[in-house]
């Protein structure tokens, strides 16, 4: 028999009992419930009547005694009489009392034919006279019924506390019986389920602690048997899989561990707390360390604080908003200069368990930037004199010039005034990029009303975006602080912005200039629904002499004009676009 009828069968012999015992119990309660209330009931009638008729029967020895006395109250009192003795007569069937009842009748009739004659007068009951006799035998015969039923009713009590005390030790019999079946299987169930689970669960604890050689003993219960059999095969399957699985991991570390090894860049690993668990080789060679700086911090490996600072915010969700500069390192006998960033590493479940700082040697790279920016600036000062000469010398040429209008030569004078205006633009931005680059151009900060500078950009814009049936909308969230800038200066990004906004904007186009403020900082944004941009593209929009996806024109150098712009007031500039959708550039100036 399986387990599960036998525990099926136990359960269900003690539940039945059980049930059986409480169901005998309540039927005999109320059996015995229902037969006293029959004779009380019974008894409390006869007691009620007898006493009506005693009372009565008061009252007729009052109208007897009474003086004058008085025929038809007597008449009245034995007609009440009379009636309650009828009516208990046919109420109660049972041969003592309707025998005690006739008894009472008999009596009665003596009484009231004694009662009635006049020689019974005087009438008294402190005399022995047949009066005060028959009188007291009608009362002696009602006071003797109440006497005996109030005893039946006691006697009825005693009977049924007897009978609830038996029903009582019959159900307490029952309970000691389930008691003692309940405590047998109970005995059973754990002498025979006990040891198997108890082995089972050292077993566990062994299998978590690592050692997967157990060995379990086998039940007369097939089911724990089977159970027991399952187990073992469980920890044989996991003493295999833990052997394969470490070495699995072993292999895949160092397959990790050689990656991280063979990258170009310098790589290292920091823990939550912010301290060195992992320095690649290339690392090692661009600071000039080895394993001993391991567990310390960056500021403390590097010597510079500001670092911590940086990989705090890091590790606690935040972000760089500027590039950091490049850290210059003395190793080798030589200064290196590296550029560096810092990355969050998030668990699977999202929450940060440490950082990776990717370093790379940009000396060489820094080295080439300065003299291509020397160059730039040297070249275009020499491009500036020559090419401004030869404007002005075209223009009093053009003076001098008469030529037929609608001629072929006057088509020829106005290509080559457009594209020399065309190569004084192109110098000055280079000019002026050059001198962002190289740090000469200084800003003329003062207090400034951000709506004021936006609506004269609208303005600015307006007829051009008029012509082009493109409408501009100017959004300010108020109120705004007067921020500390350069106002010539951010309204050349402001002019760029919308510039390339027309530029990429079909007729019944809409692009939006808004400003609002979002914690420490202001957000200038110029929104259009043209074509949009790349996202692999976006990446690159702000490096100079770069023109992706959209329609170009110029040199490319005005967004990276902006940038620089933006960078030395302290914000920074970024852009969000969707091909197809339009694309938002936006700058935040900080408070």
């Amino acid at each position: 028999m399986k387990l599960r009828t036998r525990l099926f069968f136990s359960f269900a012999a003690l539940i039945t009992v059980a049930l059986l015992g409480l169901l005998l119990g309540l039927i005999s309660v109320r059996q015995i419930v229902n037969a006293q209330q029959l004779v009380q009931s019974h008894h409390f009638q006869v007691i009620e009547s007898s006493q009506q008729m005693r009372q009565s029967l008061g009252n007729q020895l009052a109208a007897l005694l009474e003086q004058p006395y008085d025929p038809a109250a007597l008449r009245a009192a034995q007609d009440v009489f009379e009636r309650h003795l009828d009516h208990a007569e046919a109420t109660f069937r049972d041969p003592y009392t309707r025998g005690r009842f006739e008894e009472i009748r008999n009596n009665y009739m003596i009484y009231s034919a004694i009662a009635v004659r006049p020689a019974a007068q005087p009438r008294s009951l402190r005399t022995e006279n047949e009066f005060s006799l028959s009188f007291r035998a009608v009362r002696d015969a009602l006071v003797q019924l109440q006497e005996q039923s109030l005893s039946s009713v006691r006697e009825a009590n005693t009977a049924s506390h007897e009978q609830a005390v038996l029903i009582g030790s019959l159900i307490g019999l029952v309970g000691l019986a389930v008691l003692l079946i309940g405590f047998v299987t109970a005995n059973s169930l754990a002498r025979r389920f006990g040891q198997p689970i108890e082995a089972l669960a050292e077993a566990s604890d062994r299998i978590g602690r690592g050692d997967f050689d157990v060995a379990l003993p086998l039940s007369p219960i097939s089911e724990l048997s089977s159970l027991s059999r399952r187990f073992g095969l469980m920890a044989e399957s996991l003493r295999q899989f833990k052997s394969t699985d470490v070495e699995a991991l072993a292999a895949g570390q160092r397959r990790l561990q050689a990656v991280l090894d063979s990258i170009d860049d310098g790589l290292l690993i920091l823990d939550r707390q912010g301290r060195l668990e992992h320095i690649n080789p290339v690392a090692q060679r661009q600071l000039g360390w080895d394993e001993r700086n391991l567990g310390e911090t960056l500021g403390e490996a590097l010597q510079q604080p500001e670092l911590d600072v940086q990989l705090q915010l890091v590790l606690h969700g935040g972000f760089l908003e500027q590039a950091p500069e490049d850290l210059s390192i003395g190793a080798q006998g030589e200064t290196r200069l590296l550029a560096y960033s810092l990355t969050p590493v998030i668990h699977a479940q999202g929450h940060i368990v440490g950082a990776v700082m990717v370093l790379r040697d940009v000396t060489e790279q820094r080295a080439f930037e300065r003299l291509r920016s020397e160059f730039v600036l040297r070249a275009s000062h020499e491009l500036r004199t020559p090419v401004t000469g030869m404007h002005m010398a075209f223009g009093l040429l053009r003076e001098r010039l008469v030529l037929q209008p609608n001629s072929r030569e006057l088509d020829l004078v106005g290509t080559v005034e457009e594209e020399m205006q065309r190569l004084v633009r192109l110098i000055n931005d280079l000019l002026n990029f050059s001198r962002y680059q190289n740090g000469m151009q200084k800003l003329d900060l003062v207090p400034c009303d951000l709506p004021e500078l936006l609506d004269q950009a609208h303005q600015r814009f307006a007829e051009q975006a008029k012509e082009q049936g493109v409408i501009i909308e100017c959004e300010v969230q108020t109120p705004l602080p007067r921020l500390q800038l350069d106002p010539g200066q951010i309204t050349r990004v402001l002019d760029n912005l919308l510039d390339n906004a027309l530029r990429h904007s079909k007729a019944g186009g809409r692009i939006r200039l808004q400003a609002r403020r979002h914690g420490e900082r202001v957000i200038l944004s110029v929104e259009d629904n043209g074509e949009g941009i790349a996202f692999g593209q976006q990446l690159r929009i702000f490096e100079p002499f770069v023109q992706v996806g959209r329609k170009k024109g110029g040199a490319g150098l005005g967004l990276a004009l902006c940038k620089e712009i933006v960078q030395l007031h302290g914000g920074r500039i970024g852009v969000y676009s969707r091909p197809g959708q339009g694309t938002q550039f936006y700058f935040a100036l900080p408070l």
